[in-house]
Protein backbone atom coordinates (compact mmCIF):
# COMPACT_ATOMS: atom_id res chain seq x y z
CA UNK A 1 0.00 0.00 0.00
CA UNK A 2 1.58 3.32 -0.96
CA UNK A 3 0.57 6.38 1.06
CA UNK A 4 1.12 9.80 0.36
CA UNK A 5 1.21 13.42 2.06
CA UNK A 6 1.31 15.14 -1.05
CA UNK A 7 -1.37 18.20 -1.00
CA UNK A 8 -4.37 16.37 -1.61
CA UNK A 9 -7.23 18.00 -3.89
CA UNK A 10 -10.08 19.31 -1.90
CA UNK A 11 -13.43 21.08 -1.65
CA UNK A 12 -12.34 23.46 0.62
CA UNK A 13 -9.67 26.27 -0.27
CA UNK A 14 -8.97 27.28 3.05
CA UNK A 15 -6.28 26.26 5.45
CA UNK A 16 -6.37 23.78 8.15
CA UNK A 17 -7.89 24.58 11.28
CA UNK A 18 -6.61 24.43 14.57
CA UNK A 19 -10.33 21.86 15.29
CA UNK A 20 -9.46 19.82 11.96
CA UNK A 21 -5.72 18.72 13.63
CA UNK A 22 -7.29 18.24 17.07
CA UNK A 23 -10.06 15.63 15.88
CA UNK A 24 -7.11 14.24 13.46
CA UNK A 25 -5.19 13.76 16.54
CA UNK A 26 -7.94 11.57 17.71
CA UNK A 27 -8.05 9.59 14.69
CA UNK A 28 -4.60 9.10 14.87
CA UNK A 29 -4.80 7.72 18.69
CA UNK A 30 -7.45 5.38 17.34
CA UNK A 31 -5.01 4.18 14.39
CA UNK A 32 -2.39 3.63 17.21
CA UNK A 33 -5.24 0.88 18.63
CA UNK A 34 -4.99 -0.54 15.72
CA UNK A 35 -1.46 -1.18 15.44
CA UNK A 36 -1.15 -2.47 18.60
CA UNK A 37 -3.65 -4.58 17.93
CA UNK A 38 -1.65 -5.65 14.33
CA UNK A 39 -4.14 -4.62 12.28
CA UNK A 40 -3.17 -1.71 9.48
CA UNK A 41 -3.28 1.18 11.61
CA UNK A 42 -6.10 3.52 10.34
CA UNK A 43 -8.20 5.40 12.55
CA UNK A 44 -11.54 7.62 12.18
CA UNK A 45 -14.12 10.03 14.38
CA UNK A 46 -17.38 11.14 13.76
CA UNK A 47 -17.84 14.53 15.57
CA UNK A 48 -21.29 15.85 15.98
CA UNK A 49 -21.72 18.86 17.73
CA UNK A 50 -18.35 19.29 19.26
CA UNK A 51 -18.54 16.16 20.65
CA UNK A 52 -17.31 12.08 19.46
CA UNK A 53 -19.78 9.57 19.01
CA UNK A 54 -18.39 7.14 16.66
CA UNK A 55 -14.62 6.09 17.13
CA UNK A 56 -13.22 3.44 14.76
CA UNK A 57 -10.00 2.06 13.90
CA UNK A 58 -9.11 -0.96 11.38
CA UNK A 59 -10.41 -4.35 13.02
CA UNK A 60 -10.46 -6.47 9.98
CA UNK A 61 -8.54 -9.33 11.10
CA UNK A 62 -9.75 -8.93 14.83
CA UNK A 63 -13.16 -9.27 13.82
CA UNK A 64 -12.80 -11.61 10.75
CA UNK A 65 -15.12 -8.71 8.96
CA UNK A 66 -13.52 -7.72 5.79
CA UNK A 67 -16.04 -4.44 6.10
CA UNK A 68 -14.45 -3.65 9.78
CA UNK A 69 -12.44 -0.68 8.24
CA UNK A 70 -12.05 2.08 10.91
CA UNK A 71 -14.87 4.74 9.00
CA UNK A 72 -17.40 1.88 8.68
CA UNK A 73 -16.77 1.28 12.64
CA UNK A 74 -16.80 4.82 13.32
CA UNK A 75 -20.13 5.24 11.28
CA UNK A 76 -22.02 2.09 13.07
CA UNK A 77 -21.30 3.47 16.43
CA UNK A 78 -22.34 7.23 15.39
CA UNK A 79 -25.52 6.01 13.61
CA UNK A 80 -25.92 4.00 16.47
CA UNK A 81 -25.94 7.07 18.91
CA UNK A 82 -28.07 9.15 17.19
CA UNK A 83 -31.02 6.23 16.42
CA UNK A 84 -30.45 7.16 12.48
CA UNK A 85 -28.93 5.85 9.51
CA UNK A 86 -28.32 9.23 8.04
CA UNK A 87 -25.52 11.57 9.47
CA UNK A 88 -26.38 14.33 7.75
CA UNK A 89 -24.65 16.86 10.35
CA UNK A 90 -21.95 14.88 11.11
CA UNK A 91 -18.13 15.07 10.20
CA UNK A 92 -15.87 12.15 9.89
CA UNK A 93 -12.36 12.84 10.91
CA UNK A 94 -9.99 9.49 9.09
CA UNK A 95 -5.93 8.85 8.99
CA UNK A 96 -5.77 7.95 5.32
CA UNK A 97 -7.99 8.72 2.29
CA UNK A 98 -11.28 6.07 2.23
CA UNK A 99 -11.56 3.34 0.14
CA UNK A 100 -14.62 2.93 -2.03
CA UNK A 101 -16.67 0.76 0.41
CA UNK A 102 -16.10 3.25 2.67
CA UNK A 103 -16.59 6.01 0.73
CA UNK A 104 -19.94 4.24 -0.45
CA UNK A 105 -21.03 3.95 3.46
CA UNK A 106 -20.06 7.88 3.53
CA UNK A 107 -22.55 8.52 0.32
CA UNK A 108 -25.28 6.55 2.08
CA UNK A 109 -24.71 8.14 5.31
CA UNK A 110 -25.02 11.71 4.10
CA UNK A 111 -22.07 12.85 6.26
CA UNK A 112 -21.62 16.76 5.55
CA UNK A 113 -17.67 16.80 5.64
CA UNK A 114 -15.09 14.50 5.43
CA UNK A 115 -11.69 15.61 6.99
CA UNK A 116 -8.73 13.14 5.83
CA UNK A 117 -4.89 12.50 6.52
CA UNK A 118 -3.09 11.20 3.45
CA UNK A 119 -4.34 10.01 0.23
CA UNK A 120 -4.18 6.60 -0.63
CA UNK A 121 -2.67 6.85 -4.32
CA UNK A 122 -3.84 2.81 -4.85
CA UNK A 123 -7.51 3.09 -3.33
CA UNK A 124 -8.27 6.53 -2.40
CA UNK A 125 -12.09 7.05 -3.48
CA UNK A 126 -12.04 11.15 -3.02
CA UNK A 127 -9.35 11.72 -5.69
CA UNK A 128 -6.27 9.60 -5.83
CA UNK A 129 -7.74 6.55 -7.85
CA UNK A 130 -11.73 7.17 -7.95
CA UNK A 131 -14.33 9.59 -7.27
CA UNK A 132 -16.88 8.39 -5.20
CA UNK A 133 -17.56 10.97 -2.98
CA UNK A 134 -19.16 13.82 -5.16
CA UNK A 135 -19.04 11.97 -7.82
CA UNK A 136 -21.20 13.80 -10.70
CA UNK A 137 -24.19 11.47 -10.84
CA UNK A 138 -24.83 11.10 -7.30
CA UNK A 139 -27.18 13.25 -5.37
CA UNK A 140 -24.87 14.11 -2.09
CA UNK A 141 -22.35 16.60 -1.95
CA UNK A 142 -19.89 16.15 1.00
CA UNK A 143 -17.30 19.00 1.71
CA UNK A 144 -13.81 17.33 1.88
CA UNK A 145 -10.62 18.09 3.03
CA UNK A 146 -7.19 16.52 3.05
CA UNK A 147 -3.96 16.41 4.03
CA UNK A 148 -4.71 17.63 7.74
CA UNK A 149 -1.28 15.86 9.56
CA UNK A 150 -0.98 13.89 6.56
CA UNK A 151 2.77 13.38 7.11
CA UNK A 152 2.10 11.99 10.65
CA UNK A 153 -0.76 9.50 9.25
CA UNK A 154 1.25 8.86 6.19
CA UNK A 155 4.39 7.91 8.27
CA UNK A 156 2.38 5.72 10.67
CA UNK A 157 1.54 3.26 7.94
CA UNK A 158 4.70 3.28 6.07
CA UNK A 159 6.16 1.94 9.09
CA UNK A 160 3.89 -0.17 9.99
CA UNK A 161 4.33 -1.44 6.16
CA UNK A 162 7.84 -1.26 6.48
CA UNK A 163 7.87 -3.58 9.58
CA UNK A 164 6.27 -6.05 8.08
CA UNK A 165 8.50 -6.47 4.56
CA UNK A 166 11.17 -6.74 7.00
CA UNK A 167 9.31 -9.63 9.07
CA UNK A 168 9.07 -11.12 6.01
CA UNK A 169 12.52 -11.61 4.95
Amino acid sequence: MAITSAEPMSNDSQPTTASDEFWMEEALRAAQRALEAGEVPVGAVVVYQGEIIGRGWNRNITDADPTAHAEIVALRQAAAHLGNHRLGDCELFVTIEPCPMCAGALVHSRVKRVVYGADDPKAGAIHSVLQVLNHLQLNHRTEVRGGVLAGRSAELLQSFFRSRREKIR
